[in-house]
């Protein structure tokens, strides 16, 4: 009885996610197509521009609720997830396989899009009035991004800001990567501590965990309307013309990331997790579709683990581990764009990169996928950075900034795809070991 009671709920909890999917695809192709219709019909009437602001806001309404839930979320996913290994070894299995995961398939990406800026040149060909006129229109932009850049800790100092010294403090900063070591680390002290005070707040924690799970699952049925006001904005505010204008470097950026996900993950899904990247594809269209919207890989973690969990089928533990981690550290669409807006700013200013340089570049993009906040334009302070590193000048970034947010849109759907690549590459072979605490319960 009990069993047809959760089948019959599984059932529902399915066909809610399904509707939920093609609601927010309507949003989108019907935003998108009101918004392109509004730009080339009555751009610049006084109206639009209110319409753009108001509907600015209730996107930004919706991402805030995400964000403020998105924090006890990966704590908690991740402290559980660590804990629910069991032991030492079973941690150290699943994050080595995640690392070597990582540093493989990153340097893969920025290898592919390096080849093809070299190969296609596409800042050679940009007219300078064009480009000059752009980058007068970003300037003052660029120069808070560069600023940012400048802010921004390198080297050793990095490495220590990932410890935090205040937790509470990190968390009010949003500072990912510090939460995240505070995270892996108590749910370390979890799995060491087996006593029933810490088996009660295990307990604990995982309810933190259900908890937020469902109060973003009621603040994902408002994301057909949020995605309607981004993708109207989007078309309202650029048309299709900007696109146009640059689009060799667009179009380098878009065959990069094809290429990734059409070619290297079918590859990786068929050979090391012996699964149909057709079926991957269609169980992951919900995660694709927010990600694209949102261009927040933060703000599509409780996405991809609802979909890890219900469409996917992969273990808990491990998929809370890789999702919450590679939420942050595992970003091959950023590593990707980063190199690519490089070498293309590179090439524009006639500045030529020898082949060392162009390896550090890449090394740089590796590092910087795994550093970049997961949260819309994250990775624009790092490419001011490198280019300052090899010779270019940071201000060159107002030139792709008004197509910025169409390819943050793209970059953040491959890396949202990319951890979900990753949860199930990790999880075969692991999958079918009981969890912790079924071995207790056996």
């Amino acid at each position: 009885m009990a069993e047809t009671e959760a089948g019959s709920t599984a059932g529902r909890d399915e066909a809610r996610a399904g509707r939920l999917q093609w609601r927010m695809l309507a949003g989108f192709l019907v935003g998108l197509a009101a918004g392109l219709a509004v730009h080339y019909g009555a751009g610049e009437a006084r109206w639009v521009g209110e319409a753009i602001f108001y509907l600015g806001k209730v996107g930004d309404v919706f991402l805030r609720l995400l964000f403020m839930l998105v924090i006890p979320l990966l704590v908690s996913a991740l402290i559980v997830g660590v804990a629910e290994m069991g032991e030492i070894a079973a941690l150290r299995t699943v994050g080595l396989r995640t690392l070597v995961y990582t540093i493989v398939v990153s340097s893969i990406a920025v290898a592919i899009s390096l080849l093809l800026v070299n190969l296609l040149r596409p800042g050679a060909g940009v007219d300078p009035v064009l480009a000059n006129s752009l980058i007068a229109e970003g300037a003052e932009r660029a120069g808070s991004i560069i600023q940012t850049s400048r802010e921004a800790k390198a080297g050793a100092d990095a490495i220590v800001a990932i410890v935090p010294n205040n937790v509470f403090l990190a968390m009010s900063e949003s500072d990912v990567l510090a939460v995240m070591f505070f995270a892996l680390f108590f749910g370390i002290g979890l799995m060491l501590v087996q006593t029933p005070q810490t088996q009660a707040l295990k307990a604990a924690i995982e309810g933190v965990f259900e908890v937020a799970m469902k109060l973003i699952g009621l603040v994902i049925q408002l994301a057909p309307i949020a995605i309607f006001c981004f993708m109207f904005n989007l078309g309202a505010q650029f048309g299709v013309d900007l696109l146009v204008r640059l689009s060799a470097f667009v179009g380098v950026v878009l065959l990069a990331l094809g290429l990734q996900m059409f070619v290297v993950f079918p590859i990786l899904l068929r050979l090391l997790a012996k699964k149909s990247p057709i079926a991957f594809f269609r169980q992951t269209q919900e995660a694709f579709v927010m990600a694209f919207a949102t261009a927040s890989s933060n703000a599509t973690l409780p996405t991809a683990l609802r979909v890890a969990r219900d469409r996917l089928r992969l273990p808990d533990r491990v998929a809370r581990f890789v999702l919450t981690i590679g939420a942050t550290a595992n970003q091959n669409g950023t590593a990707m764009f980063e190199g690519v807006t490089v070498l293309f700013l590179a090439q524009f200013f006639g500045v030529d990169l020898t082949l060392q340089q162009q390896v550090m570049v890449m090394a740089v993009c590796i590092l910087g996928g795994i550093g970049t906040a997961g949260v819309p334009a994250g990775s624009l302070p790092v490419i001011a950075l490198i280019l300052a590193m090899v010779g270019v000048p940071p201000a060159g970034i107002g030139l792709v900034l008004g197509v910025d947010r169409f390819l943050d849109m793209c970059r953040t759907t491959l890396n949202v795809i990319g951890d979900l690549v990753a949860a199930t590459v990790v999880s075969a072979g692991i999958g079918d070991e009981p969890a912790a605490e079924d071995v207790a319960a056996g």
